[in-house]
């Protein structure tokens, strides 16, 4: 017997001992261990004096023992395995009582011990189960043997030791030698897990192999006997046979546990297929409950249908979704009772398809019928399921609700195609509709159609002086005003910023887009209501039409945005219908901002500076700087059409920066001519665009610091236009660029924007009147008697007034009495090159005018 032990410790490996422990038995706890090495060391004593018992026989006496300790051993190697056990024995035990009963308790002890260190060999792998069991064996077999033959001289001390009491003693020597190696062996086990054994347990484990110990002594005491009374001739014919009996009786256990084997196999076969079928059963009847509670509780709306479409049965998330209640009966109601008209078609088709086996299963999305009128979009999947109880084929329908999805794609595609602001069509949009109104037209010629594109002309003015939620709100209102006054069928886009496009489809002349112009232009000039204030605006408008023969729609609306740039160029707020010519101007202005470009960047342009004289004392008081630009295809080119260009293309701030540091260098040039010219300025023109540009003083600035120009010889002129346009956002420019010390004079005054009310408060410090108000005022009196107040205004409020565009004697004559301080004028001299006005420098100063009036040395004499 052995004992296989389950881990329960570790121990310290410091140690020899715990390297030891760590190596033999790693489970063993502090008990078990101590227990194990007791009996391991009394094993080793017991054992020993056994040894030195025997080494005292004759050597024949040792011959027997070794014999026989080697038939227990070999004995041991084929064991007999009792059927329905688990245990097995060997007929080992026979010849160890043998040895017992002829040579004493140490040769039995020897043989007990070799026999269970080849058994233990034969069933265990652990060390521990290998060295423990022959101690044990040893042990028991010693205490046992040693019990028996006390017990025999003490029989036979009496006269009592007949064949019959050795029999029974022996035996009873067999039960406890079993008894004490089974409570010997056992202990392990029970000590690790710190348990204590219980009798049945005992007995189920080691039953078996206590009847083959027990039965063993018999025989070892009959073959006692007979050597005994009938001599080793005897044993030695009975040997064989006994063989014999063994070998049978070992055929007999194997071919009964092979029995056992086949019928525990068929049994267990039986029992695979009772429970693969039982299985079975309740596969298919949990299927069935799965099927019933996924069917009745899914999160989506389920039905089962017969092939032709009836309701068989419909699940409560169904219901819900088509509005229906618990109670309302659905049987035999074809499902295509609760779609919509115009896709009840598109189902029979799937549900016709499915039937006729051309398909496995169909998925397709349609509209419900919901009993609270509500929208309902839902995704089908149908396909066959085959009942358990029927071979009868019917269909589940899934149906998904996708009324969620289906909005958000809704709005996702209007998001895609329609302005955020103004919900109006987006450019995306409205070039879809534009190229689907081509293809008509061009399939039926007689359906034509207009584009109109309009753009605001003082947008941008409402965004930098009231901000960009002002701005927003007026192009909400726009829309909405907009599209108030145009037919149902027209189409009113937003392209971006603000520019919108109309489409007008089966208009019957070019009239009815020239109408709708004049009215728009007309309701737009209307003042709107944004935010507290009233803005007041207008559009310009470009008109084209499709019997222009458009191919796509990108050109159509160019050639629009080309008309409504014209009608901005003729003075705003008005509508210009496109034609050839003005692709022709158009394509000729693109030409030249491209040229203006690149001359800018190649310093290709150049300045005129045009005197400015005092006219009571008829001296040069400074120049006004002119940008001149020569083409080298189409020789000098207006400033009034490019600096237009410039404005409209970004390039305004370049120019004006160019204009600003050619005229200061120059003019400091003149100024170091002498000392008579120390105190002239120069007057440079400045653009709305440049007003509202966040760096402009730190341009001027620069300008000024590379020319060592100081701030009061330079004076910027803008127009009374732009100030007033942009005032609230200019008044902090001004009066940092006043702070700076530059000059500010407001130019064309009297012409646009009245600035009377603002004009005391205006950080500028000379007023220009306008050329116009100088030809007018000997043809008209009233024009006089404005020209004259306009120049006392100035004088009262301490700012001096400088008169354009002189052209007479008679006018300068006039303006001098009236008291204006300054002036210039073709009269005076004409806008100079930087070397003509040299060679003027070289004769007029520091000369005065002559008393005539005239210029130059020469009377009447007028310098170009």
């Amino acid at each position: 017997m052995n004992a296989d032990l389950e881990p329960t410790a570790t121990s310290d490996t410091r140690f020899w001992w715990g390297r030891l422990h760590a190596a033999l038995m790693p489970d063993y706890n502090r008990r078990a261990m101590a227990y194990w090495w007791l009996i391991v060391l009394i094993g080793i004593a017991v054992l020993a004096h056994t040894l030195r018992s025997l080494s005292e026989l004759p050597l024949f006496d040792l011959a027997q023992i070794g014999a026989g300790a080697a038939i227990a051993m070999l004995a041991g190697l084929f064991p007999f395995r009792v059927a329905r056990s688990k245990t097995s024995f060997t007929p080992g035990e026979i010849f160890i009582f043998l040895l017992l009963l002829l040579h004493g308790p140490a040769a039995a002890t020897f043989a007990a011990a070799a026999e269970a260190l080849v058994g233990s060999w034969r069933t265990s792998k652990r060390w521990t189960s290998r060295i423990v069991s022959p101690a044990t064996a040893s042990i028991a077999m010693f205490w046992a043997g040693s019990l028996l033959h006390a017990v025999m001289e003490f029989l036979q001390s009496f006269a009592m030791a007949s064949a019959a009491v050795l029999l029974v003693a022996t035996t009873c020597c067999a039960l406890l030698y079993f008894l004490l190696n089974t409570a010997l062996i056992t202990a392990v086990p029970y000590l690790k897990r710190s348990e204590w054994p219980t009798l049945g347990e005992t007995f189920g484990s080691f039953g078996w192999v206590g009847i083959s110990v027990v039965a063993s002594a018999p025989v070892a005491c009959l073959l006692f006997l007979t050597l005994q009374y009938a001599g080793a001739g005897v044993v030695i014919v009975a040997m064989p046979m006994l063989a014999m009996l063994l070998t049978t009786l070992h055929q007999f256990l194997r071919h009964q546990q092979a029995n056992e084997a086949i019928r525990k196999s068929h049994l267990e076969a039986i029992e695979r297929e009772a429970e693969l079928a039982a299985r079975h059963v309740r596969e298919l009847e949990a299927s069935e409950q799965r099927f019933h509670s996924a069917f009745t509780h899914a999160s989506i709306g389920m039905a089962l249908l017969a092939p032709e479409g009836h309701v068989l049965q419909m699940n409560s998330a169904l219901r819900g979704l088509l509005g229906l209640g618990s109670y309302e009966s659905v049987a035999q109601r074809l499902f295509s009772d609760f779609v919509d008209t115009d896709y009840v078609a598109l189902l029979k088709d799937q549900l016709a398809q499915l039937n006729a086996r051309r398909v496995e299963s169909f998925s397709v999305e349609l509209r419900l019928h919901n009993g609270d009128g509500d929208i309902v979009w839902a995704a089908l999947h149908g396909s066959f399921i085959s009942e358990i109880e029927t071979s009868a084929p019917s269909l589940i329908l899934q149906v998904q609700d996708v009324t969620a999805r289906r909005m958000a794609e809704a709005r996702l595609h209007h998001i895609a195609f329609h302005d955020g602001l103004t919900r109006l069509p987006n450019r995306r949009r409205f070039l879809d509709e534009l190229r689907q109104a081509l293809d008509r037209a061009k399939a039926e010629p007689e359906r034509q159609f207009s584009l109109m594109f309009l753009d605001f002309d003082r947008f941008k003015l409402i965004n930098d002086s009231l901000g960009h939620g002002v701005g927003d709100e007026f192009l909400v209102a726009v829309a909405l005003r907009i599209q108030q006054h145009v037919r149902p069928t027209d189409i009113v886009a937003r392209l971006g910023g603000d520019e919108f496009a109309i489409l007008s489809e089966d208009v019957a002349s070019e009239s009815y887009a020239v109408m709708l112009a004049e009215r728009l232009l007309d309701v737009l000039r209307q003042p709107f209501r944004i935010a507290g204030t009233e803005i007041t605006t207008s559009a310009s408008i470009g008109i084209t039409f499709s019997g222009l023969g458009y191919n796509t729609p990108s050109d159509m609306l160019r050639d629009a945005d080309t008309a409504m740039y014209k009608a901005k160029v003729n003075g705003k707020a008005r509508y210009e219908l496109f034609d050839g010519m003005l692709h022709t101007e158009v394509s000729h202005r693109l030409r030249l901002e491209g040229d203006l470009r690149r001359a800018l960047a190649g310093r290709q342009l150049c300045v005129a500076y045009q005197p400015i004289f005092a006219l009571a004392s008829r001296r040069i008081t400074g120049f006004e700087a002119f940008a001149r630009w020569t083409h080298p295809e189409f020789g000098p080119i207006s400033p009034i059409s490019f600096i237009a260009i410039a404005e409209e293309a970004g390039m305004i701030v370049p120019l004006t920066d160019f204009m600003l540091r050619t005229a200061c260098r120059q003019l400091r040039a003149w100024q170091m001519r002498d000392a008579s010219c120390a105190e002239w300025s120069m007057h440079v023109n400045v653009s709305g665009n440049d007003l509202a540009h966040p760096g402009l003083v730190a341009r001027v600035t620069a300008a000024l610091t590379d020319a060592q120009l100081k701030p009061r010889h330079l004076t910027l002129e803008l127009t009374e236009n732009t100030i007033m346009q942009r005032l609230e956002a200019a008044l902090p420019t001004l009066a940092k660029l006043r702070q700076l010390g530059v000059g500010l004079s407001l130019d064309n005054f009297g012409t646009g924007y009245s600035s009377l009310r603002h004009l005391p408060t205006l950080p500028v410090h000379s007023l220009k009147i306008d050329r116009g108000f100088v030809n007018e005022m000997q043809r008209r009196v009233d024009q006089t008697a404005l020209l004259r107040a306009i120049v006392l205004l100035g004088n009262s409020l301490g700012k001096s007034v400088i008169a354009g565009g002189i052209e007479t004697s008679a006018q300068l004559e006039q303006l001098r009495k009236m008291g204006c301080t300054a002036g210039q004028g073709y009269y005076l001299a004409r806008p100079l090159a930087a070397e003509r006005v040299d060679r003027m420098l070289d004769a007029l100063v520091p000369k005065a005018l002559p008393a005539t009036g005239q210029p130059g040395v020469q009377p009447g004499l007028v310098l170009h």
